[in-house]
């Protein structure tokens, strides 16, 4: 299926790994100029170099927690390719851990980078979408947005402030053209998983320790997920392709639950 986004401009934010950079492949693969944002200036080279033979592509290094990072984002955008038509916000993390075991730094640096940064970035969108009467916006939330798991406070929390957002923010600006869903993901298999998901996951379930990391996540998955399987950041990415394409012209608000059938994994 032709996605018809050749020659549209993208934004996509933690996309030096993981489901953003797939996001950001499946969009250059169909034609689409990409900005690709990542915090860490040397692994978004590293994937600028592994994305620059696909198509056009270009990086600002950023953290989009900072006040000022999302107007210089969208400049950047502007700067280098005279338009904006699409934003993926994919940064931020999951965060193990309930109300008692998060500190008041967990839950400031979680606000800052999953919802105020994403919320700063529509702002900044925006109106460049509004130019051209066309513009489509993916945020990346989580399945615990709709079903709350108590050992992911921090991330169901915002989650859920992010599905109200999208819907919110989608019935503010459709008849400017501009689209805007979210996408509630479930257990992809990821650096970030590895790192913020499977020390939790290996605590609850001690009879694993001698499984390696990939196998802790293939046996919770199997257990907890109705295919049998974690994600691949590949499922994530061509869910958000068609979101922001033309082909998508009548789905806008709400969150498409991308979970293998599962409401929570952990």
């Amino acid at each position: 299926m032709d996605l018809e986004i050749k020659d549209r401009v993208a934004i996509v934010t933690g996309a030096s790994a993981g489901i953003g950079f797939a996001v950001a492949r499946e969009l250059i693969e169909n034609g689409a100029k990409v900005l690709v944002v990542a915090r860490d200036s040397k692994r978004l080279m590293a994937a600028v170099e592994q994305l620059s033979g696909l198509g056009e592509v270009r990086a600002f290094a950023a953290d989009v927690s900072k006040t000022e990072a999302a107007d210089a984002i969208v400049k950047c955008a502007i700067q280098n390719y005279g338009r904006l038509d699409i934003l993926v916000n994919n940064a931020g993390r999951a965060h193990a851990g309930g109300l008692m075991s998060s500190s008041e730094e967990d839950w400031d640096d979680m606000t800052a980078v999953k919802l105020t940064a994403l919320r700063r970035l529509c702002k900044a969108a925006i109106p460049e979408m509004k130019k051209q009467h066309w513009g489509r916006i993916v945020n990346m939330s989580s399945i615990g947005g709709a079903y709350p798991n108590p050992k992911l406070l921090i991330s169901h929390v915002l989650s859920a402030a992010i599905n109200n957002l999208t819907k919110s923010l989608a019935l503010e600006v459709a008849p400017d053209g501009i689209l805007v869903n979210a996408i509630g993901i479930g257990a992809v298999a990821t650096d970030n998983w590895s790192a913020n998901m499977t020390p939790a996951v290996r605590a609850a379930h001690p009879e694993w320790a001698e499984l390696n990391d990939a196998e802790v996540l293939s046996r919770i998955s199997a257990e907890k997920t109705p295919v049998g399987r974690a994600g691949d950041p590949r499922d994530i990415a061509a869910i958000a392709a068609f979101l922001v394409s033309a082909r998508n012209g009548f789905v806008t608000g709400d969150t498409i639950e991308a979970s293998g059938g599962a409401d929570r994994f952990m």
